[in-house]
């Protein structure tokens, strides 16, 4: 039986009536490079995209290279920039070795899927970013869900795993709830079950640990023979782009295996010139990570909310409506904030996400702290 002609356009005017009586419609908004707002919904936590010195090299890098890398890595992609760059994020980070990619998000499609297939065993915990999750069915292989930082949980399916090889993956610093992964405990679980620790330090890198070296760092786990690293170029260091860190065992493992190494255009010469000029910037100036965590701290008392891990602060709301109100509250008063709704929260609950930043000046920053104390107080 065929189906009935405009189908198609039923089903997706169905779907945007279900989304819009939920309050969870999302849309798209255009900005302009002069925005006036206050910037705490993006991830640019100490400022670097707008630093002259990191957009003169990538407009450099632009006018030596041309605007794109022109191949795959493994055709001609592969530049001076991006070995610049991948040797020197690993000596940051204290990693042997280092891959780069066009995002982050490829960089967490090539660890699992590349390390994973239908005979392994990955263990996630339940609050892992949607490139994680995307990646462990893009890997076929048998996923059991831990709940949230549950180390127990995550021993107990350790233990039964078969002799199975397996991936236990987490966030270093959760991006919606800004809370830190049990790194130590987590580690000495896959050490003692021979296991491979997947960490994102998407939201660690340039923020957690003395000088923003990340929370893997931090802990004295750089190196460890059981944990791996992924991270992103685009939110601390302001450009794009994504790497995956560990031994140089892995790194040729992944160039040989990984689907979204091999067949992905390699990541612009700009955005690796502008990465690799922030990096810089960040090993020189551990003053950035402490202003970011200085004035973490300030707006969690001011709001009322735990002092988290990172540079996200998570603000609950008791429903989308409110959360959407409270954004739009604070837009009419000149601050941008994030708005967190189902399906984009792991618990469920809508929140206002807010991000602290080294990039603003000290003037936006006390009205920005000031329009959100005051919206909070109303709509939470």
């Amino acid at each position: 039986m065929k189906p009935p002609k405009r189908a198609w356009e039923q089903w997706l005017a169905a779907k945007a009536e279900a989304r819009e009586q939920q309050g969870l419609t999302r849309r798209l908004t255009s900005r302009g490079p002069s925005d006036p707002v206050v910037d705490l919904a993006g991830n640019d936590y100490l400022g670097l995209s707008r630093s002259p010195a990191v957009a003169a090299a990538a407009a450099e890098a632009a006018r030596e290279w041309g605007a794109g890398s022109g191949a795959s890595r493994l055709v001609t992609g592969t530049t001076t920039l991006h070995t610049e760059l991948e040797q020197e994020l690993a000596d940051f980070l204290g990693q042997p070795a280092a891959l780069v990619f066009s995002t982050g998000y490829q960089a967490n499609l090539a660890i699992v899927s590349a390390l994973a297939d239908r005979e392994t065993l990955i263990v996630s915990d339940a609050h892992i970013h949607a490139s994680l999750i995307d990646a462990t069915r893009l890997s076929r292989a048998t996923v059991a869900v831990a709940p949230h930082n549950d180390v127990e949980e995550v021993r107990r399916e350790l233990a039964a795993a078969d002799g199975r090889r397996t991936l236990v993956l987490v966030e270093s610093i959760f991006s919606v709830l800004g809370d830190a992964a049990p790194l130590a405990d987590l580690a000495a679980a896959c050490e003692e079950y021979d296991a491979l620790l997947v960490v994102d330090e998407a939201h660690g890198l340039g923020v957690a640990g003395a000088g923003g070296h990340g929370l893997v760092r931090e802990l004295g786990l750089a190196g460890h023979p059981h944990v791996v690293v992924t991270a992103t170029l685009s939110k601390s260091l302001g450009a794009q782009g994504g790497a995956v860190l560990g031994s140089p065992q892995l790194v040729e493992h992944l160039v040989n295996q990984a689907r979204p190494f091999i067949f992905d255009t390699a990541l612009a010469p700009a955005s690796a010139a502008g990465a690799l000029a922030s990096l810089r910037m960040l090993r020189d100036d551990p003053a950035l990570p402490a202003l970011v965590t200085a004035r973490t701290s300030e707006l969690a008392a001011r709001l009322g909310v735990g002092v988290p891990a990172g540079a996200v602060l998570s603000v609950p709301m008791p429903t989308p409506h409110a959360a959407v109100a409270a954004r739009a509250a604070c837009l009419t008063d000149g601050v941008r904030v994030g708005c967190f709704r189902p399906p984009s929260v792991p618990d469920g609950i809508s929140r206002l996400r807010i991000t602290a930043s080294a990039g603003v000046s000290a003037d936006d920053w006390r009205h920005a702290c000031g329009v959100l104390e005051r919206v909070v107080k109303e709509l939470a």
